[in-house]
């Protein structure tokens, strides 16, 4: 699964490099582009002045959006707050409490008086 994941990470990256390559590498047969009154060959250009800085941001953003939605996907879900020694959903005390002892954590004594208080 997780070589499923990298493979389709691989694609999109390697999509968003060649895309635009390729959009850049086309010539254009665009008549009345050059220089003078009408060099941007929309009568004037004023609004590619306005709009131009507008869409680079909105680009910047979809890209940086696209990362962090990759980077959260490989990474998978987020498990804020979470530490080694939390017991996964379902485990009984009892049983948490006899984990804590096989690994070290509490002596016998801290052991025995904490399965007084449950109740064992």
């Amino acid at each position: 699964m997780e070589k499923r994941r990298i493979s389709a990470a691989a694609a999109v990256l390697a999509a968003l490099v060649v895309v635009p390559t390729a959009v850049w590498a086309q010539q254009s047969d665009f008549h009345g582009y050059g220089y003078g009154p009408h060099m941007m060959g929309w009568g004037g250009g004023w609004y590619g002045m306005i709009l131009g800085p507008i869409f680079m941001i909105l680009v910047l953003v979809a890209v940086i959006a696209a990362v962090i939605l990759l980077v959260r996907w490989l990474g998978g879900p987020l498990q804020s707050g979470a530490h080694s020694h939390d017991a996964p959903r379902g485990q009984k005390p009892l049983e948490i409490l006899k984990l804590r002892f096989a690994r070290g954590e509490i002596d016998k004594d801290e052991y025995e008086e904490r399965r007084r208080v449950l109740g064992d």
